[in-house]
């Protein structure tokens, strides 16, 4: 008899450990209600898609969950495709605060950052 192996799969999203720790940071001042922070890519801004970051109140059926040390990430279920591969980083410097995304998936971008094309 042969013995099933099961395999982990890797995340669609890889988050830095600054991304990790930004996520701690902000469930431990989350609204009440949060179970996690959500990343998600609406059609918005010059180039077609977004990245977007909000507290989630409910897990949907199709979203991807992560585990991370400081609370749950998920990623929507329909963004999934446009963001395999892709890593996730809070960069800080003295004027601007905020997720960065390195995605292979993005095929182009508009001047201003705020979104992408795939």
């Amino acid at each position: 008899m042969t013995e099933t192996k099961i395999r982990q799969i890797p995340a669609a999203v890889k988050l830095t450990a600054a991304a990790e720790a930004r996520i701690a940071e902000l469930m431990s001042k989350a609204p009440e209600g949060a179970i996690g922070v959500k990343l998600s890519t609406p059609r918005r801004g010059c180039s077609g898609l977004a990245y977007s970051v909000d507290y989630v109140t409910e897990e949907a059926k199709f979203d991807e969950k992560i585990e991370t040390p400081g609370g749950t990430f998920y990623i929507d279920g329909a963004s999934v495709l446009y963001l395999v591969g892709s890593t996730m980083d809070w960069v800080e410097d003295d004027f601007t605060a905020g997720f960065v995304f390195e995605n292979p998936n993005a095929k182009g971008a508009c001047g201003c950052g705020e979104s992408f094309i795939v």
